[in-house]
């Protein structure tokens, strides 16, 4: 029991010091039951020293007492330094802090930081048991403003040593209290190692929830989110730190790169593995082969041995019985001899005796006569080397392999050639084993001669070959064949490719367009003709979108196309050229907009005195001494007006442009037909509309002219700036003063085709045509 409650005091003490940190610290004394206490700040509890000061707290043991819990505490607490001084000032801390830190600038922010961190930290603290703990409780979440509030002469007499008197009375009030508070915790029934259970787990769970919570930001050294005070003031001060969402999505980026990388090297793989399972099964195929190729010739080697061993058999057998015969027909005559030499023999004692001389000679004369003694054959057979030759052959081309098959070349693919490259494929459609193969090509001319054209040859490994360095939109021959170490195959059929076409050249002088619509002519730059065009538009809405194409035309047969566009925009046109082999790279984009009519001065009806500036839009006259001469024209040029046309405007609705005049200037300008006369002058005829300008002594003259006729009209004001409306849909073409916005007059007449601006000088001077101009709205007529 006494344990009990010694352990329960001391608790009590520590607890005590706690509840009491805005006191002065106790000065020693006599008192065996004060002795070894120390007082902590309030501010330690809940920081980064408490773990120093109190270890056990994150220990986890459980099977320790209240007691001795804190008792390890008080002991562990001295390698701590004493509390601080009286009068503790949290912002002056701070400041100081932030001095050191050079984060003078962000005290304010640090201070409400701090504040809100002890906030927390005071919550943490255990909950009340029973009223006495939670008085306690009350005094412990109040001492630090109490301690604030208290007048000047109890903070003057706090600074310094408290009497024996004050000391004494401190003294009972301490044991009292612990004595009260032993008793609660006894009757309790908690037992004080439950008790700093639960408050362990409760703080270290608290506080993982509030690093958690609070990591704002990324600790690029460590790779851990954490919060902004460990940056500041814990064990990540001097680490490089990155706010969380542009950490995230930099992992993000980095994670994405390297499942990039794996896809990339799974694909590699997927290759490898794919390539060694063909290189499996061609090994599985190849041994076959060559199994039964070896077999085969395994055979043949042992059936041509045995007819040679059989043949030389028979041979030997030949020779034995002829050697046989020969010695025993020579036997028999050596028989023969002796039997006969024994009857001379007999004969010849007979005659001796009888002694007579003419007998005896005829015995003397046959005994001269030679016996053949001579062996008519030898034993000794004749060596027969067996000819192994063909065995040998035949046993070299085990591993020899007939000469291939002739491949099959591939008919062109859609879409296999460039302007300058040709894909070609093959196949070989047999077992044959194949080292390389050889392709041969040539171009393919319409001329008598085409045998004449230069061959090409090339070796390639693969069944495919991409040949570079060709002639756009030409067609050329190619035959392949097969070859190994036996030989060369038969050629394979041949088969005619074609290379892509040149990109064509989109004429610019030859564009018209309007607010809704554009004609758009170009040239193929190759002999050969193509098969179709394909015009791309691009919507110019930014420069960021220039390649993107909003539209495409496909199939259009010849070199011009006529296209619908949107008002008030700027388009992008490009044109391809389309042949069996493919699609040719895109032509040089042109440039359109969509703000007013634009047309071109045709130079090939200019007159020969007229000259046309660097523009494009500025026509001029420098002489007019003999407007007959006899300078060299154009068929269709004008020959005695000074004048030229315009392109044709082929859109139907209205159209608007300017032309700028000087005021001294002779001139003529309108509208005509294509076949108007050349040799007549504009206005003239039936073919032209047109206002005239001439000069007269007394005043400017304005003629608005057609078929020779012009209606009585006086202009007071010449314009400097005359505005041309011509309008198909209302049969209209309309004059005005464009300084003025000054309707001037109106030809109402029915256009039975599309016209030409036409312009021309009577003396020296210059017209300026502005086109691609908005229609001014005063341009309406009633």
């Amino acid at each position: 029991m006494s344990s009990r409650s010694g352990s329960t005091r001391d608790y009590e003490t520590s607890g005590q010091s706690r509840n009491h940190s805005a006191s002065p610290p106790v000065p020693e004394s006599s008192d065996t039951e004060t002795e070894g206490l120390i007082f902590y700040h309030m501010d330690l509890y809940g920081s980064k020293d408490r773990f120093d000061i109190f270890p056990e707290e994150l220990s986890g043991r459980g099977d320790r007492s209240l007691g001795e819990t804190r008792r390890d505490s008080a002991l562990s607490s001295k390698k701590v330094q004493q509390p601080q001084e009286v009068g503790y000032d949290l912002e002056k801390e701070v400041a100081e802090l932030a001095k050191m830190y050079g984060l003078d600038e962000d005290r304010e922010k640090d201070l409400e930081f701090l504040g809100g961190h002890l906030e927390k930290v005071e919550s943490r603290r255990p909950p009340a048991r029973t009223e006495k703990a939670a008085s306690e409780g009350s005094i412990y979440n109040t001492s630090k403003s109490s301690s604030s509030v208290k007048d000047p002469s109890q903070s003057t007499k706090q600074q310094g040593l408290p009497d024996e008197a004050s000391q004494g009375e401190n003294q009972s009030k301490a044991r009292a209290d612990d004595e009260a508070e032993s008793n609660i915790w006894s009757t309790g029934g908690l037992s004080s190692g439950g008790m700093s259970d639960e408050w362990n787990s409760q703080a270290v769970s608290e506080e993982e929830e509030e690093e958690e919570e609070d990591a704002d930001v990324f600790c690029s050294t460590c790779k851990i989110p954490i919060r902004a005070f460990d940056k500041l003031f814990g064990e990540h001060k001097d680490h490089e730190v990155a706010q969380l969402p542009s950490a995230v999505e930099s992992e993000k980026e980095e994670i994405h790169k390297n499942m990039c990388k794996l896809e990339e090297q799974i694909a590699q793989m997927e290759n490898v593995a794919s390539h060694l399972e063909e290189i499996f099964i061609t090994v599985e195929e190849n041994f076959g082969r060559q199994e039964e190729n070896f077999e085969v010739h395994y055979n043949d080697a042992v059936q041509v041995l045995a007819q040679k061993y059989e043949e030389q058999l028979e041979a030997l057998g030949e020779e034995k019985r002829q050697k046989l015969e020969a010695l025993y027909e020579q036997l028999v005559n050596c028989g023969k001899h002796l039997d006969t030499c024994k009857e001379l023999t007999d004969e010849t004692q007979e005659l001796f005796l009888e002694n007579d001389k003419a007998e005896f000679m005829k015995v003397k004369k046959f005994l001269k006569k030679e016996v053949d003694l001579e062996l008519s054959t030898l034993p000794d057979f004749e060596e027969r080397v067996i000819d192994v030759s063909e065995v040998e052959q035949l046993m070299n081309s085990i591993n020899a392999i007939p000469a291939p098959c002739a491949p099959m070349i591939n008919p062109q693919a859609p879409n296999a050639a460039t302007g300058t490259s040709l894909r070609v494929c093959w196949g070989l459609f047999s077992d044959d084993t194949v080292e390389c193969y050889q392709l041969c090509y040539k171009p393919v001319s319409n001329e008598r001669h085409s045998d004449e054209q230069a061959e090409h040859t090339l070796k390639v490994k693969e069944t495919y070959c991409t040949i570079t360095d060709l002639l756009p939109n030409t067609q050329y021959e190619f035959w392949v064949s097969a070859l190994n170490a036996s030989g060369i195959s038969p050629p394979s059929e041949r088969a005619v490719y074609v290379t892509a076409p040149s990109p064509p050249t989109i004429k610019n002088k030859k564009i018209r367009s309007c607010e809704n619509a554009a004609l758009v002519c170009w040239e193929s730059r190759d002999i050969n003709p193509v098969d179709s065009y394909t015009v791309e538009l691009s919507k110019l809405i930014d420069e960021e979108n220039d390649d993107i194409i909003t539209e495409s035309i496909v199939g259009i047969p010849n070199c011009e196309v006529l296209i619908h566009l949107q008002p008030t925009e700027k388009y992008h046109v490009r044109v391809r050229a389309q042949n069996l082999g493919g699609s040719s790279e895109r032509s040089e984009p042109v440039l359109i907009h969509t703000t007013g009519t634009c047309f071109y001065l045709n130079e090939d009806t200019a007159h020969p005195l007229l000259a046309i500036l660097d523009d494009g839009f500025t026509i001029s006259c420098d002489e007019l001494e003999n407007p007959e001469c006899d300078l060299p024209v154009y068929d269709n040029s004008f020959t005695r007006c000074i004048a030229i046309l315009g392109s044709l405007i082929p859109f139907p609705g209205k159209h608007y442009w300017e032309v700028e005049v000087e005021e001294d200037t002779e001139y003529r300008t309108g509208v005509a037909f294509e076949n108007t006369p050349r040799h007549g002058h504009l206005g003239a005829n039936n073919s032209s509309w047109c206002m005239r300008h001439i000069i007269t002594p007394s005043r400017h003259k304005y003629e608005f002219l057609h078929s020779g006729m012009t209606p009585d009209i006086r202009i007071t004001i010449p314009p400097r700036r005359i505005g041309i409306l011509l309008d198909y849909e209302n049969c209209r073409l309309s004059f005005f003063n464009a300084d003025l916005a000054q309707h001037l007059y109106t030809f109402n007449s029915h256009f039975q085709h599309y016209v030409h601006p036409c312009f021309a000088l009577e003396t020296p001077g210059i017209l300026r045509i502005r086109t691609g101009i908005t229609t001014p709205p005063w341009t309406a007529l009633p």
